[in-house]
């Protein structure tokens, strides 16, 4: 009962201020071994089949881990929430709602995070207290960034696999740090990588995560993970509020381009993959991203869970042969 689920990234703190244990949905579906059914196991319950995957495997998750309580984003994430949230309360789940303000406008995110301190029954000094338990774990991972574009010591699974996990930080932020740092020693000692392109992944983090180990087989690293380094919360910033108002993910596309093309300069990439999941609104965005980005991109759709299909990977690697060739 100690165990309090989320849908997409919420104010950690205020979980880890109220001693409970954070568990991101995302990552229990993904994460395990069973993913493919886990979404299969939806549609035999009713879902429909165009329905994102992430929300098909999100509700499974829920039941197989046996949670009761679970925070719902309902504005700033996937538009399916809503209709989940209502599925998970007949089935008798306690559901917290908790919205990203579509404007990023201080009061009502002040007022959002506030309502879930009152929920959980803690006030501001435990959640600043739990934000600079958090803040040491998550400086840390930005070294970890910062060995895989600048240092060229760390790999794309990698540098995703710390950062995505940085959302509830593997349920265990003491265990993780430790986890972090052994890694971090393992890393320093490492020979620099020598890819022939270096590319940036953008978007919601991939179904199919053996694209990372084959892009490095056929000779390109990624350097710059977008949403998965958001979840570690890259800014430096003692106001939570403007934390959460400086990650990028929850609002619109624009804000979010901004963090791209900053980081995709620095990081000197030669071309973008944006990953899309089928059925997802955020397609829609690959039109501005298209005409915003100064870079060659690959479009990439998914949907169920699995390895990198035979026709993907004709295109990636004639995205990289024509990136290549450019250089």
């Amino acid at each position: 009962m100690n165990r309090v689920g989320f849908t997409s990234t919420i104010p950690l703190e205020v979980v880890v201020a109220a001693g409970r244990q954070p568990v991101d949905l995302n990552n229990i579906f993904i994460g395990g071994e069973n993913s493919v059914q886990l979404v299969e196991d939806a549609e035999i319950v009713g879902f429909p089949r165009n329905v994102c995957g992430w929300i098909k495997g999100i509700y499974s998750a829920i039941r197989e881990s046996g949670l009761r309580e679970v925070i719902a984003v309902t504005e700033g994430d996937c538009s399916y929430t809503k209709a989940l949230m209502e599925v998970l309360s007949l089935e008798g789940i306690r559901i917290v709602p908790f919205a990203y303000p579509p404007d990023r406008d201080r009061e009502s995110l002040r007022y959002e995070i506030e309502k879930l301190m009152r929920h959980f029954a803690v006030g501001w000094e435990e959640v600043n207290r739990a934000k600079e338990r958090l803040d040491a774990i998550r400086r840390k991972l930005r070294v970890v960034d910062r060995l895989t574009w600048q240092e060229n010591l760390v790999s794309g699974w990698e540098n995703h696999y710390y950062q995505v996990s940085a959302s509830d930080m593997n349920g265990d932020p003491d265990g993780f740090e430790e986890e972090v740092d052994r890694f971090l020693q393992e890393a320093a000692a490492r020979e620099p990588l020598r890819e022939k392109v270096r590319l940036a992944y953008i978007g919601v983090p991939p179904v199919f995560p053996d694209i990372y180990p084959f892009l490095e087989s056929v000779g390109a690293r990624v350097v710059f993970n977008e949403t998965q380094r958001q979840f570690s919360m890259p800014y430096e910033t003692i106001d939570m509020v403007e934390q959460y108002r400086s990650y990028t993910y929850p609002y619109d596309i624009f804000h979010r381009l901004a963090d791209i093309l900053t980081e995709t300069g620095r990081r000197r990439v030669d071309g973008v993959i944006h990953y899309v999941q089928s059925f997802c609104f955020r397609q829609i965005e690959d039109l501005i991203i298209r005409k915003k980005l100064p870079f060659p991109i690959l479009t990439l759709e998914g949907d169920k869970p699995g390895p990198v299909d035979e026709r993907t990977k004709i295109r990636l690697e004639g995205f990289l042969e024509m990136l290549e060739g450019k250089a």
